[in-house]
């Protein structure tokens, strides 16, 4: 009826037999496209479930190279890969796992000058960035284009992830209007990170992906989810749109896309 190769039945089966899913739900996965924003601990296991799930197209920017600290929890990437692109490793493993899967690679930063064209041909963005001025350059871009994104991050034994669907709820400025000033927080090379966390929050991600094309569930929308590592806990935090939202309220400040670093206080 929907017109699946017999391989296809026999890979996807356990999605069609759910009532939820189903072949049409299937086919609406397959026809999907995503765009990954890092192939490093969130985008490894969020790329690995979907490329799994069937997502026909995903596309990929990240113009680091695998190094040997990465392995402890980027799973797109092994021993073998060090010093590759990590585009080219992620790209290699996700269309090992599923030759169903076109991978597309952008191997280069991601900036305020080619973000808009990249992003404009996918239908959802997942942000597995780890910096301040990325993750506010992809709330901008999204929501200037109308584009949901999944948002997630990750800290030592915490992390936290947050559906933003532009015109529909809060973005990334209603829960963080402002950056915190340049040293405040650490980085995961400065800090550390468990390394089995960012692998919870990426299929977090992944899972919000997949119930947005099915149109199933409820979404992390207005809900920031915060997981504790070392408490073994989950809880919601609710989100309010801001009314002055600089960029997402009826009457923002922010048009265009301007320069993040220097919005950060990381340019001198």
């Amino acid at each position: 009826m929907f017109d699946f190769r017999e391989d296809q039945i026999k890979r996807y089966s356990r999605h069609i037999i759910l009532p939820e899913v189903g072949g049409k739900g299937q086919k609406k996965i397959n026809s999907a496209s995503v765009f990954l924003v890092g192939a490093g601990g969130l985008g490894s296991p969020c790329g690995y479930y979907l490329a799994a799930a069937g997502v026909g197209r995903i596309g990929i920017v990240d113009s680091d190279l695998v190094e040997l600290s990465n392995l402890q929890r980027q799973i797109l990437h092994s021993t073998k890969d060090l010093d590759r692109h990590k585009a080219d490793s992620a790209k290699d493993t996700m269309e090992s796992l599923n030759p169903d899967v076109k991978v597309e690679l952008y191997k280069e930063r991601l900036t305020s000058k080619n973000i808009l064209d990249m992003l404009k041909g996918y239908d959802i963005v997942v942000d597995g960035s780890d910096n301040f001025p990325t993750r506010y350059l992809i709330n901008d871009a999204c929501v200037l284009l109308k584009k949901p994104y999944i948002y997630g991050a990750v800290f030592r034994f915490e992390g936290q992830a947050m559906t933003i669907i532009p015109g529909e709820g809060p973005c990334y400025r209603c829960l963080f209007e402002m950056p915190p000033p340049p040293g405040m927080v650490p980085s995961c090379q400065e800090a550390g990170v468990l390394g089995v966390l960012p692998g919870l929050i990426g299929i977090v991600q992944a899972t919000e992906v997949l119930k947005l094309i099915l149109g199933k569930g409820n979404l992390l929308k207005g809900q920031l989810l915060i997981y504790d590592a070392l408490e073994m806990s989950f809880r919601k935090v609710k989100v309010p749109r801001n009314p002055n939202c600089p960029v997402c309220s009826n009457n923002p400040t922010i048009t265009e896309l301007i320069d993040y670093e220097e919005f950060c206080q990381l340019r001198r």
